[in-house]
């Protein structure tokens, strides 16, 4: 038994090594030569070119460097300030939220470092969404992809000889690595050094902007099968939740204004929503003629908030609304919300509604605090009123800027496509902008290195010493990564 257990490891080890796969806890690897002469290919194409690309990327990388340990320095600080207030602003702030996964073999470049600047409620392995995890994932395999391209290229470049390519799992989260061969990497002088080892983060930073112009002149690449600025088209809505039903939202509908706001795009959607839940209730003008006949007498009484209801719970089109006269500032009644609504005009005060000397009333919704009664037009369908917090209605309705033309077409290609360039904008720049830390097994450890060979060789001429000014650099920007990551994951998981 034992040596047939043998034979079969041995057999399993074989086929492994015949297919370049490494299989340890948590990480799985590929490597391969096929892409090889795909990579010389390019390593030799229009030299002179690739010497100014490249160069280009050097000059690059060292700014990120500096600048990297710039913002990391002020991410920290201003981690620190939010823990130290005793009431941050969590619903607004931003803050830097760093995922890792690392694989570091000596002078071999084989390292996934995702740094994801979004929303708390919104961050990668905690609460993304599972819609969102294929864009994620995608996003992330291919910034490491094009990232280890740039290095490999570079390295054909400067006559450094390309062993293979390859990719990884580290746990969950796909990466890409280059396999170069050292002692060709040892004998290049510090200046071809820097122009392979900054060629990662430089191609990084060109996907983000190739993606993020992309995303600018989307409308104008899509415009023979799309058009804009005619409202906010309805791609989802969440089943059961209060904008679904008879009287709700349909998908292909365009949402054409929020209360008394206009919609023209997505972004308008989410920018008047963010407007109506810092703003107090808006009015609808009624006459007093009006006001009496829709009427009728309710038990007025208070909620454990402070606010007031006048209308039975089991109403389902009833809403108490308050108004005053010139005699008193507090009165209720308990009216149907879509006859007062419609036709109504908006108001915040009874002085806003005086015409042709017509006694009228501003009557506002009274309702629980942060609960709005909110008018949404999507024409040619009747008005959809909604009752609750302004966010809700934001996470249970998904919208796009773009119309189709035709309807064969499909009304979520243009969603896809911004989402994704969204993803990569923020995870390419991120991968840029964490591995030009100089850090110890980042690109920004030999980055450092080969600057300071570059730049100290005339002025510290033992080479000791210039390791020792190398490693101290390391040390502290080793230490200010893991004390951003440190309190970043406490952000996320304590609150």
């Amino acid at each position: 038994v034992l040596q047939s257990s043998s034979s079969l490891k041995a057999s399993y080890e074989d086929w492994l090594l015949t297919y370049g796969l490494s299989v340890s806890p948590f990480h799985m690897r590929w490597q391969t030569a096929l892409f090889n002469r795909q990579f010389y290919n390019w390593g030799r194409w229009k030299p002179r070119f690739l010497y100014l690309w490249f160069s280009m990327g050097m000059v690059f990388g060292i700014v990120a460097m500096f600048g990297s340990v710039i913002l990391l320095g002020k991410t920290l600080m201003q981690t620190l300030t939010q823990m130290l207030t005793e009431a941050p602003k969590a619903q607004n702030d931003r803050m830097l939220q760093v995922v890792v996964s690392v694989l570091s073999s000596g002078l071999h470049l084989r390292a996934c470092f995702v740094l994801l600047s979004c929303p708390r409620e919104q961050v990668p392995g905690v609460n993304l969404p599972v819609s969102q995890l294929t864009y994620f994932f995608s996003a992330i395999l291919i910034s490491g992809v094009i990232h280890e391209v740039g290095h490999g290229v570079a390295a054909i470049r400067e006559q450094v000889r390309f062993n293979g390519f390859g990719i990884f799992i580290f746990i969950v989260y796909p990466g890409a690595f280059v396999d170069l061969f050292t002692t060709h990497l040892q004998l290049i002088s510090p200046v071809q050094q820097l122009r392979i080892f900054c060629a990662g983060v430089w191609h990084n930073f060109v996907l983000g902007v190739a993606s993020f112009m992309v995303l600018f002149l989307l409308p104008a690449i899509l415009f023979p099968f799309y058009y804009t600025g005619a409202g906010a088209l309805v791609t989802e809505v969440t089943e059961d939740s209060p904008a679904d039903g008879p009287r709700g939202l349909f998908v292909g509908d365009i949402v054409t204004s929020v209360q008394d706001c206009p919609i023209y795009s997505v972004e308008d959607w989410n920018s008047c929503l963010g407007d109506i839940s810092q703003k107090s209730q808006i009015g609808y003008c009624i006459n007093a003629a009006t006001l009496q006949q829709l009427s009728f007498p309710a038990r007025v009484y208070r909620r454990l908030d402070g606010t007031v209801e006048c209308c039975s719970n089991n109403s389902l089109t009833d809403i108490c609304f308050s108004y005053s006269n010139n005699l008193d500032s507090h009165l209720y009644a308990c009216l149907p919300a879509r006859k007062v609504i419609e036709a109504s005009k908006v108001c915040r005060t009874n002085m806003d509604c005086q015409k042709d000397f017509v006694p009228s009333f501003c009557v506002t919704p009274s309702l629980e605090n942060q609960t709005r009664l909110i008018r949404v037009k999507h024409p040619p369908h009747i008005d959809m009123l909604f009752v609750g917090h302004p966010m809700h209605l934001q996470y249970t309705v998904s919208l796009s800027s773009f119309v189709p033309r035709h309807n064969f077409l499909s009304i979520d290609l243009p969603v896809v496509i911004e989402t994704f360039c969204k993803y990569l904008i923020s995870l390419s720049g991120a991968l840029a902008v964490i591995n030009a830390v100089p850090c110890f097994a980042l690109d920004g450890q030999w980055i450092l290195n080969s600057f300071l060979e570059a730049t100290l060789s005339s002025l510290i001429i033992e080479k000791q010493n210039r390791e020792l000014v190398g490693f101290l650099i390391l040390l502290a920007g080793s230490t200010l990564l893991a004390a951003n990551v440190a309190l970043g994951l406490w952000m996320v998981t304590a609150r």
